[in-house]
């Protein structure tokens, strides 16, 4: 140990030299405004359990397009709807390679959603498209579907018979953006009884209260759209889209995105962006009405699938199971809070993982609704 002191200070030193060599070299390449990193970890210390959040509060010190370094990765923050347009459509070309964790390197090679832009990805991509996700094979399957959503609804009434009328943990198990966005979408309606009311209402007018739903159904069913929409808004399955990473040095807004930088789309921060939106962090489905927005891609303001080449290709029948899903349960269900949780309020936490779910799994006491009675 002692032989190693007379070298400490030159350690040091050197150490010091690489981090003030390292911001020289940030500040000349005319990279967005953000952070100070720190040594060796750069600003990994501001991302917390919520990244998404972190990033949208430092986004509101730095500005909508924001680089930070991650280690020692250069990683630029994409937080607005006009920004993500300059990278998703403008230079959608450049930014099309995927930044691939090392915890995901293995299964890089084989997946789509972690494929570089490559010929291997591009036919992959169209066999997606053309044999799983294309409008004429997912009506071939429509049947099997019904019958997944009906195994649930028997599902959720068994165990409301069980529990006496308490379904815990119903969403639990579920890690995928069905599951997710429809517990989101429910827990929303329980706190807000004015849009549930407004919602089984819709249901009972056009189909009729306890009665199945069906896909073809959804077209007529406005609110419930309006519903799933705010809840893609305020709760996006995966608030920071895949990382992408760039393929050649880019000129955006003035700024220079390096060769290599990851690229990171906060579609959470653009959901709740006040410029684009009237008291963002409330659920307003009727908002929809005013605004025709999509989340299929086409309006920047709302994406929580992406946009672009690397718009998830899976995103048609999540569009059709989570319509399903959630009017269904709406459609032949009551859905009230016990008693403790309607006193205290639905805890709305958030964790952070391979999708946006809540921290504690929604509690309700749900009683189904007889066809006869129609009675929300």
């Amino acid at each position: 140990m002692a032989s190693f002191l007379p070298w400490l200070p030159w350690l040091l030193a050197a150490l010091l030299s690489v981090y003030l060599l390292d911001l020289l070299a940030h500040s000349r390449r005319l990279l967005p405004a953000g952070p100070r990193p720190l040594p060796l970890i750069g600003s990994l210390h501001l991302l917390g359990d919520q990244p998404h959040r972190s990033l949208a509060g430092l986004a509101k010190m730095y500005g909508p397009l924001m680089s930070l370094r991650l280690g020692a990765v250069t990683t630029v923050v994409v937080s607005s709807p006009d920004v993500a347009r300059e990278f998703l459509q403008r230079h959608d070309a450049a930014f099309a390679s995927r930044s691939v964790p090392d915890a995901t390197d293995d299964h890089a090679t084989n997946s789509v959603a972690w494929l570089p832009n490559s010929p291997r990805w591009r036919a992959l991509r169209r066999i997606m498209a053309a044999e799983l996700f294309a409008p004429h094979r997912l009506d071939a399957l429509r049947r099997l579907r019904r019958e997944k959503v009906q195994e649930l609804v028997d599902h959720v009434a068994r165990l409301a018979e069980r529990e006496g009328g308490a379904a815990a943990d119903l969403f639990a198990a579920g890690s995928d953006t069905s599951s997710s966005i429809v517990e989101w979408a429910i827990a929303e309606l329980m706190r807000n009884p004015l849009c549930m009311i407004r919602a089984c209402d819709e249901l009972s007018q056009v189909i009729g209260s306890g009665t199945n739903i069906e896909e073809s159904d959804i077209g007529q069913l406005p609110y419930l759209q309006a519903v799933v929409k705010e809840t893609f808004r305020l709760h996006p399955p995966v608030p920071l889209l895949l990382p992408r990473q760039a393929e050649t040095t880019t000129n955006i807004a003035g700024y220079t995105i390096p060769k290599g930088a990851r690229v990171f789309v906060n579609v959470w921060a653009i959901g709740r962006h006040k410029d684009t939106w009237s008291q963002p962090e409330k659920i307003m489905p009727e908002r929809f009405f005013e605004r025709n927005i999509d989340f299929r891609g086409v309006h920047f303001e709302l994406i929580p699938f992406g946009k672009g080449r690397r718009i998830c290709p899976g995103m048609p029948l999540a569009n059709r199971m989570v319509h399903l899903v959630l009017g269904s349960l709406l459609n032949q269900f009551k859905w009230n809070l016990p008693v403790d949780i309607e006193r205290n309020g639905i805890d709305m936490s958030e964790k952070f993982g391979l999708t946006l779910v809540k921290a504690i799994p929604l509690c309700a006491l749900v009683t189904p609704i007889s066809v006869e009675s129609g009675d929300h």
